[in-house]
């Protein structure tokens, strides 16, 4: 008998165990990743033909102790290559593991094919080439504890590679993890729908089960095949043998399988790859919407205790949060067309999120940990009551409820103020810690990092139950919900990127039009909490000279400019915020040389005696709203609003005309203004922060504070 090992993907290794077992497979024993196993070739050849679970099948040739590279080259080059091969093959050499004196795989490679080569050349004066992308035969040596493995690979291409692929999907499911969620998932033979089908790989791997159809059968090459200890006839006898099965199988095979999905050119590959596999006949592919799912058998008897059908998916669970809001929606839309459709079925769904699971109110009945790849994943089974209905209960019903409330408050009053743009909800409730604002048919989730003592695991949660709550109370499509994270800190973080997909679009703030963007930035382009300040300056601005300092996406020069400014000048270090400013300013038809926009470190251009040439007093009318801290490397010092701020007034003082104002922002909690120092400088100051509080944020009275600031009159 000889010594084989079969690989696979980790969770697989007891139904791997188990299936070599139906196939003959004698001293059968689980490892990480694969089992060892015993046979003659014929159990070899079986492994390869009909194994839907494993990777690989491969010989192995000899295990030996490993204490540095000499010893790997010796061992290795001591084994009778001869015997397996001939000096005119190709070969190449997969290593795996590392040891002190084997420091990296390509090394350890390197010995194992130089061991081989020089044996050859010794023997017969001729050696193999190495081709690393299709070799005759394949060597594969693994060194772990002090041993090294050596094999020689019978398959060939890995097996879950069934040679009917012709076009995916974006994440293609591999085929022995689809086989194992049909095993896991109790599956025998009653009708099947796949709901989310994608490329069909879950249909073809449970039709070849139904139809007893090698996964192996169609596959055009082998590993074995070079082999010098290859029995052509004992393979072609196995290979005949499963034609027959197959033959008999697809002709009757009755049960339904059904494959859904939303995406048209998605269906067609998948039609393409059943055709390819000789099974496009069994199985019936449609479009459907997931989130409108029906059940195809609507009418079939129910029996309590037999399972009408079987539904298996693997939805997609989403790689950044950002995605999230969207599959949440379709994860709720599942579960209660589940519960209303498809009473008796058994149900099995795959994900690597368990926070997404849960959104389908569903108690599963058994849960098995897989890979898919290296990612971790879930296969949860339900079986739904016969006499279940539709979940009318409310996800996280008092947050709900808040929202609602909230809601009913704001949605008339922010029609009636003529903006589109508001926030919703701030941190009501304590264990619900976000902020949700509107941004026309948008929502925008900001999250509030959660005390330390949270698990991290309830704080995720309780954030989608808020996204799930917050689509079911506003009606807001799942994809017009944007999922940020965000710390609770004084100041903006207007600077902090997220991603590059330039996403824009434009709303209406008292008359004025802006453009926003949810995605590419942490903050959007438009501070809500300063709406009022912004609406104030326009009606202050007319045949003003306006300055607006740390301009960000300039929304308080395009007040300003409709307020009858006749000239401004915008100043930020950011070239990005300075052109956003710029179109906002042209989308509202403010051009031409009256509007300056300068990139500049405003406390450097500050404290310039004559900025830009301009003289003493030059401004009527100045908005400034510093961050609290800053230490961009771009500035030359650091910057602290609390510290720094009887200095930034004294240069503001300059500028300003005798008879001008200057309206002075922050956002620091619990700022106080050094009145004692500014009075010094000459200037009054009136505190108007609660004036300048939006209805919308009338909870969070801190949000920012706002001071009126004038030259005393002589």
């Amino acid at each position: 008998m000889k010594q084989f090992f079969a690989t696979c993907p980790k969770g697989l290794e007891s139904l791997l165990a188990d299936e070599l077992t139906g196939l003959g497979a004698s001293d059968v024993r689980e490892t990480v990743a694969g089992v060892h196993f015993k046979g003659e070739l014929e159990q070899a050849y079986k492994a390869c033909l009909w194994s839907r679970l494993a990777s690989r099948i491969v010989l192995v040739l000899s295990e030996f102790a490993v204490k540095d590279d000499l010893d790997l080259y010796l061992g290795v080059h001591t084994l009778p290559w001869e015997q397996h091969f001939p000096a005119t093959s190709s070969i190449a050499v997969d290593f795996t593991g590392t040891s002190p004196s084997i420091r990296n795989t390509q090394y350890g490679a390197l010995k194992v094919k130089d061991a081989i080569v020089d044996r050859f050349q010794k023997r017969s004066n001729s050696r193999p080439d190495v081709d690393k992308k299709q070799p005759n035969v394949r060597i594969l040596a693994h060194l772990g504890k002090g041993k090294v493995n050596i094999t020689l690979d019978l398959s060939g291409s890995a097996l879950h590679q069934r040679a009917y692929r012709q076009g995916t999907g974006e994440a293609p499911l591999k085929e022995n993890l689809a086989v194992a969620m049909l095993l896991r998932s109790g599956w025998a033979g009653e009708p099947l729908l796949d709901p989310m089908c994608g490329s069909g790989t879950l249909l073809i791997e449970a039709a070849f089960i139904a139809a007893d159809v090698a996964p192996g059968l169609n596959r055009p090459r082998w590993g074995f095949e070079n082999w010098l200890g290859h029995d052509p006839a004992l393979w072609q006898s196995l290979k005949m043998e499963a034609q027959v099965r197959a033959k008999r199988g697809l002709g009757r095979v009755g049960g339904k399988i059904i494959g859904r999905d939303s995406d048209e050119r998605v269906l067609a590959k998948a039609r393409a790859n059943a055709k390819a596999a000789g099974v496009g006949h069994l199985i019936e592919f449609s479009v459907g919407d997931a989130v409108k799912l029906t059940n195809p058998l609507k009418g079939a008897p129910v029996v309590e205790g037999t399972a009408v059908g079987m539904l298996i998916c693997n939805p997609p669970y989403g790689e950044r949060l950002g995605e999230f809001p969207a599959l949440i929606e379709v994860h709720q839309a599942l579960g209660d067309a589940l519960r209303r459709e498809f009473q008796g079925w058994k149900v099995s769904i795959l994900s690597a999120s368990p926070e997404l699971l849960s959104c389908l109110r569903l108690r599963a009945d058994k849960q098995y940990r897989l890979f898919n790849g290296g990612i971790e994943c879930q296969l949860r089974n339900y079986q739904i009551a016969v006499d279940s209905v539709a979940s009318n209960k409310q996800v996280a019903e008092d947050f709900a409820n808040r929202l609602k409330k909230n809601l009913k408050g704001l949605e008339k009053w922010a029609s009636k103020e003529g903006v589109e743009c508001y926030r919703l909800y701030d941190a009501d409730l304590p264990e619900y810690n976000a902020a949700i604002d509107r941004y026309r048919d948008w929502l925008v989730v900001q999250e509030y990092a959660a005390p330390k003592d949270i698990p991290a695991q309830k704080t995720r949660q309780r954030l989608l139950d808020m996204v799930q709550a917050a689509i079911a109370v506003t009606g807001v499509d799942g994809e017009k919900v944007v999922l940020k994270v965000r710390e609770r800190q004084e100041g903006k973080q207007q600077y902090q990127k997220l991603a590059e997909e330039k996403q824009r679009f434009e709303v209406s703030e008292y008359g004025a039009k802006l453009w926003v963007n949810l995605h590419d930035y942490l903050d959007t382009g438009l501070f809500l909490d300063h709406r009022i300040t912004r609406r104030k300056l326009g009606e202050m601005a007319k045949g003003t000279r306006f300055l607006n300092l740390f301009a960000y996406t300039g929304s308080a020069t395009v007040h300003a400019a409709i307020g009858g400014a006749k000239e401004t000048t915008t100043v930020d270090m950011s070239r990005t915020y300075l052109n956003w400013a710029q179109d906002n300013m042209r989308l509202n038809g403010m051009t031409g040389r009256m509007h300056r926009f300068e990139q500049a470190d405003c406390l450097q251009w500050l404290a310039e005696a004559n900025p830009s040439g301009a003289a003493d007093g030059q401004y009527d009318l100045i908005f400034i709203d510093p961050p609290t801290f800053s230490n961009s490397k771009r500035m030359e010092e650091t910057f602290d609003v609390q510290r720094d701020h009887v200095k930034l007034l004294e240069h503001l003082k300059r500028l300003l005309a005798p008879e001008g104002t200057l309206v002075f922002s922050n956002n620091k909690r619990h700022f106080k203004m050094d009145m004692e120092a500014v009075a010094g400088l000459g200037l009054t100051v009136q505190n108007i922060s609660k004036q300048t509080l939006p209805k919308d944020f009338e909870r969070n009275p801190q949000i920012h504070n706002c001071w009126l600031i004038h030259h005393v009159k002589a």
